[in-house]
């Protein structure tokens, strides 16, 4: 408990600050506090000595360009909140996304500080890929650029804030000199972004002397890594009806043990990769099953490696080539499988194969959306898998970890871990929600809707969902009837997309709802949207926008705006994929 003196000071600051400096100070001190004593002491430290130097009338640097490259928002609303504080300071940041960037400009930059998360197999997000590639490509100097580097990632990953290294290692190459270090960050990325801003503004002020050019500051060491949970299949049921081109499975898996979730987590699985492919690849190079093969500090035989490790399924174009240098072959740029790679252009022998393995990545985790309730589900998980279908060169294929886990029978033992997603969090329970999630999309609101049933909230619920064909692809139909018939879900709009001669998404389900729609938004409510990134969460997108402008008044900068305020309170979120 505080002494007094401090809880009036804090009730004071809680009264006196809004709504995202609330979420700031949240995460600023969860992420301390996940700290060992030690680290977290110092880390307090740091900022108190950082706030206890006397301010310079002016900073010694009084401009920088603060861009970022975003696939969630995390480094645009990050980016947004260090202009502010830099602007405070009496620094002139000049805020720009790496979409927007003039590349000519990065040889005049003086000072240059870029925050990017990655994506995938250790890609930069689309709106950083064009400077991505200049950077790598264009080969100018920089010897002018005084830099920094802010990379978020996932350490669930195994190349975690790969895309953000290499801008940090490429700049430092065309001579810009690197004056804070690299700051890498896991999910919880608040504490460890603040440290980050704030040794950017001890520099800027003049307090500071520029980073090696080595150095590479990383995450808060953690107590624990992500909490790894065994459960049991406890049903496994396709949700489409006979005539349809999908397969959506409702996967329930059974924990004895309490897990740890909010509504708007993910689960994370390693999928296991098709005992038919790892038989082949056996077969085909002569190695033997059993041989004991380290790979990136990990001992175990080779069969257990090409099975529940690496991935062999889809290699990344780094991998290709580095296969093409070892057995001395001109490969297309290409992604492939390693069997039909060994098929085309074989190893000699089973030798080489083993050094063809050290080139091999671990299996990247895939995360699922949680559709169950801790509050309405006890010790179960629930997932929403669509299995994946997909041609190359007229050879049908399968997505691996939805293949892995539509196979699943009941009983069957499946490891997972809970992938946060503090973005995507149910408002107060007086709140107004529209969900928008078509197709699998839907697995987060099933969750919402469960959730806030069990707790009684008040808010009023609009759901949004699409797919194919009613007859045979209304997902959860029974529940969300029910639903409705109860006042849980206030308001149904369906959009069946092959069953008419037009196709109708729920792009134009909302467009046709708009009215209603701006009255629910100027009373507060809160749009979650969740599902493909391209084209639906575009699409989508854009929708909204034709409806403010259409039904708020509002010109196109002015709606803009409108959706822009949205995003910065938290009232429109998107979990896409």
């Amino acid at each position: 408990m505080l002494v007094e003196p401090k809880l009036k000071t804090l009730l004071e600051l809680v009264r006196t600050s809004t709504r995202e400096e609330l979420v700031w100070m949240n995460g600023y001190l969860a992420g301390l506090l996940e700290r060992p004593a030690e680290s977290t002491a110092a880390a307090i430290q740091e900022v108190a000595n950082i706030l206890q130097q006397p301010a310079p009338s002016k900073p010694a640097v009084q401009k920088i360009t603060l861009a970022y490259g975003t696939e969630t928002g995390n480094s645009k609303k990050l980016a947004t909140d260090f202009a502010a504080k830099a602007k405070k300071a009496g620094v002139n940041a000049k805020l720009v996304g790496l979409d927007q960037y003039r590349l000519n400009d990065l040889s005049k930059e003086e000072y240059f500080f870029a925050i990017i998360s990655t994506q995938g197999d250790g890609e930069p997000p689309a709106t950083a890929k064009k400077f991505y590639d200049h950077i790598h490509q264009n080969g100018a100097k920089l010897p002018q650029l005084k830099f920094s580097v802010l990379a978020l990632g996932d350490t669930s990953y195994p190349l975690y804030c790969k895309a953000g290294e290499d801008v940090d290692e490429q700049l430092s190459k065309l001579g810009g000199q690197r004056v804070v270090p690299l700051q890498k960050c896991d999910t919880d990325y608040e504490a460890d972004a603040a440290t980050w801003f704030s040794s950017v503004l001890q520099l800027l002020s003049g307090a500071a002397q520029p980073a090696p050019q080595a150095a590479v500051a990383a995450p808060a060491k953690k107590l624990h890594s992500k909490k790894t949970y065994t459960g049991s299949i406890l049903g496994n049921i396709n949700l489409n009806d006979r005539g349809s081109s999908k397969e959506t499975y409702h996967i329930e898996i059974g924990v004895e043990e309490d897990v740890d979730y909010l509504p708007g987590d993910s689960i994370g699985i390693v999928p296991h990769n098709p005992q038919s492919t790892v038989n082949a690849i056996l077969s085909l190079t002569g190695i033997n099953p059993s041989v004991i093969i380290n790979h990136r500090n990990e001992a175990l035989p080779a069969e257990q490696l090409l099975r529940n490790r690496l991935n062999i399924v889809y290699l990344p174009e780094r991998v290709v080539k580095q296969y093409a240098k070892l057995v001395q072959q001109d490969i297309p740029a290409t992604r492939i499988g390693l069997l039909d790679l060994l098929k085309i252009y074989p190893v000699k022998d089973a030798a080489q194969f083993e050094e063809v393995i050290a080139l091999l990545e671990p299996i990247t985790p895939r995360l699922y959306s949680i559709s169950s309730s801790p509050s309405a589900h006890d010790r179960e998980i629930h997932l929403t898998v669509a299995r994946d279908t997909f041609f190359v060169n007229g050879e049908c294929k399968r997505g691996l970890c939805s293949d892995f886990l539509s196979q699943h029978d009941e009983n069957a033992e499946l490891d997972f871990y809970v992938h946060r997603n503090n973005q995507f969090r149910l408002p107060e329970p007086d709140a107004d929600l529209i969900m928008i999630g078509p197709g699998t999309g839907i697995a987060p609101f099933r969750s919402f809707l469960w959730e806030r049933d069990a707790a009684g909230a008040s808010g009023r619920n609009w759901l949004f969902f699409g797919e194919q064909h009613f007859v045979s692809d209304f997902l959860y139909q029974t529940e969300i009837q029910n639903w409705l018939q109860t006042g849980t879900l206030h308001k149904l709009s369906l959009a069946f997309s092959r069953d008419q001669q037009y196709k109708i998404y729920v792009q134009h389900r909302i467009l046709e709802e708009g009215r209603e729609l701006w009255k629910w938004l100027e009373n507060g409510a809160y749009i979650y949207l969740c599902g493909t990134r391209d084209p639906m969460s575009t699409d989508v997108e854009y929708a909204v926008l034709q409806v403010i402008e259409r039904f708020g008044g509002k010109g196109s900068r002015d709606a803009i705006n409108y959706l822009e305020d949205l995003k910065a309170a938290g009232r429109f979120l998107k979990d896409v994929y």
